[in-house]
């Protein structure tokens, strides 16, 4: 895998890429799509696991789309499908059974101040990706240095950069919420952004698979990623939570 990992690294650095799966090849979303502040699930209808249109989603189609692509076990977004409509923020005309991705942007609900990739609400737009905060984190994680002895994002440098990411949101805006939800899950997405595309081989992952999914909601086939033989459990996610906490100094 480590082997294959480097040789895949060194052929998408090339210049060449490897082609998306047949059926899944990357669309921007038109101007009629819903899509989420959330990369990943919005990675998902681009590429066609889930509807492209990003409407009218269920559980299942969360379900079966995480294991496909991102090899997530039965279940793991169980939870946050449930908060959907415990918040009761879906839009659909099916309420309790149905969203649309946009129905996640709700502030205070599953979205929140501090994204690593979206401004937030205070500014007007909470929804859709820029630029000018996505940027100084692209920075922090050193995704435009590309090197030999340099080719993957870290548990302590993806921490620090959401560190600082939050410092900087909170001195923009004087609205910023620190509120409990927020305190409980701050570091969750980023947690959640390892782990979708961890290198096991590595304890690491490739910054041209960040660089892809979190800059271009892109899931990063042609950089190499493959979805990879160990399956990712809960038991993975809150290890990864406790390993990013720890690494800037905070109790899990």
């Amino acid at each position: 895998m480590k082997t294959s990992t480097l040789t895949l690294l060194a052929f998408a650095a090339s210049g060449l890429a490897f082609p998306d799966p047949g059926g899944h090849e990357f669309r921007a979303p038109g101007p009629f799509d819903s899509r989420s502040p959330c990369p990943g699930l919005n990675a998902l209808a681009n590429h066609g696991y889930l509807p492209r249109d990003g409407k009218n989603l269920d559980y299942e189609m969360i379900n079966k789309a995480a294991q496909a692509a991102y090899n997530f076990e039965s279940g793991f977004y169980i939870d946050a499908v449930n908060m959907v409509f415990e918040f009761n923020i879906s839009t659909t005309n099916r309420p309790n059974e149905t969203f649309h991705l946009r129905d996640l942007a709700r502030h205070d609900t599953i979205e929140a101040d501090g994204s690593l990739t979206r401004n937030d609400i205070y500014f007007g737009d909470d929804l859709h990706f820029d630029a000018t905060v996505w940027d100084p984190v692209a920075k922090d994680l050193g995704l435009d240095h590309y090197r030999d002895v340099d080719r993957f994002v870290t548990v302590d440098t993806a921490a620090k950069a959401t560190q600082n990411r939050y410092g900087l949101a909170m001195s923009a805006n004087p609205q910023f919420n620190a509120s409990e939800l927020w305190k409980q899950f701050q570091y969750g997405t980023t947690a959640l952004y390892l782990l979708t595309l961890w290198d096991n081989d590595h304890n690491a992952v490739p910054k041209p698979w960040v660089k892809a999914l979190m800059g271009e909601d892109r899931i990063p086939y042609k950089e190499g990623y493959t979805r990879g033989n160990v399956t990712k459990t809960g038991q993975h996610i809150q290890a990864m939570n406790k390993a990013v906490r720890g690494a800037i100094g905070l109790k899990s």
